[in-house]
């Protein structure tokens, strides 16, 4: 089969377009025909191993030494099972799905294994496999950090780096909340984001919010490169900012303010399960959440993918057609 084959960390010119074993499934498994994956920031920082420092030394042992230890990438695919375990009872051959392929990784590929019990859903039904295979990570990390914020209808809410995978499915699953949204991103992201239900948008390049005396009960920051004492300031007296690329200075920060404070700075990581795919999926079958596309790319040109992601202009998401299914 076709696959991306990533033998060494560094730019994107490490992607190379290969032919490699096709992979047959244990029997927790399924076997997917991938159509379409996605090209994340996170799989960018995985390729040339820029990982935050609290978490560098784990994710190398984990991820290998001196070169990947896995050597497909890709963390979220939609496809179609070809084939399923005998211990597999949630999924059968034929079923349309949308995974997370956690660190296991290996969407960039025509095919990949992935086990039975993990963060795999049937596709949602007005979806095409394009628009499904944006919603695991995306979708699970903003549903996460809203569920860490202790989101409810009223609450102020203000995402920092909105206009990316996680941020667009945030904006509007705190909308389908109640809440009232304020997204921060580049003046080219602001249209988009008003259009999917930001209630207020800010160009960061021309305004900042820590100064405008607006306070908010949530900040979810996405890309951690604003100032953290001047988001902690533009928080309520009980809000809570959640750190979603944290840096470890950060880290020991916010331990302490949650401590001396009623604030509350938080950084846990995501869990990536069945159940949460089965509640985007219904909010997506319901109409209250949509994906955002801004480019998509053969397999053969990931690595150009992964150029374009790396500049930061990418609205929403970029995808990877492979199949021959939209």
């Amino acid at each position: 089969m076709k696959a991306i084959v990533w033998t060494k960390y560094g730019p994107p010119d490490v992607l190379q377009n290969r032919e490699v074993p096709k992979p047959s499934p244990k029997e927790n498994e399924v076997l997917i025909k991938v159509h379409t994956a996605t090209v994340t920031a996170g799989d960018c920082e995985l390729r040339r191993f820029d990982i935050p420092l609290g978490m560098w030394l784990f994710v190398r042992i984990m991820m290998g030494i001196r070169k990947p230890r896995i050597k497909i990438l890709g963390q979220e695919l939609a496809g179609e099972i070809v084939s399923a375990g005998k211990k597999v009872t949630k999924f059968k051959k034929g079923d349309p799905v949308f995974a997370a392929t956690e660190m296991r990784l290996g969407a960039y590929a025509e095919y990949a294994c992935l086990p039975g019990n993990r963060a795999m859903a049937i596709k949602p039904s007005n979806m095409t496999y394009e628009e499904a295979a944006t919603i695991p990570t995306g979708g699970l990390n903003a549903l996460h950090f809203l569920r860490k914020g202790a989101i409810r209808s009223g609450q102020r809410i203000l995402i920092l780096g909105a206009g990316g995978s996680i941020g667009t499915y945030a904006v509007q699953i705190a909308k389908s909340y109640g809440a009232h949204v304020t997204c921060v991103d580049s003046r080219n992201k602001l249209d988009m984001l008003l259009t999917i239900g930001s209630d207020q948008v800010i160009d960061y390049t021309k305004e900042d919010f820590t100064k405008n005396g607006e306070i908010y009960d949530l900040i979810i920051d996405v890309v951690g490169k604003s100032s953290f004492s001047r988001n902690v300031r533009s928080l309520s007296k009980n809000g809570h900012y959640i750190l979603g690329n944290p840096k470890l200075k950060w880290k020991i920060k916010g331990a302490w303010i949650s401590l001396t404070t009623r604030k509350k700075i938080i950084s846990a990581l995501a869990s990536y399960r069945h159940e949460d795919l089965i509640i985007l999926k219904e909010l997506i079958e319901a109409g209250k959440i949509k994906s955002v596309i801004d480019r998509k790319y053969p397999l053969e040109k990931t690595a150009e993918a992964h150029s374009y992601v790396e500049t930061g202009q990418k609205i929403g998401n970029v995808i990877i057609s492979i199949g021959s299914k939209n």
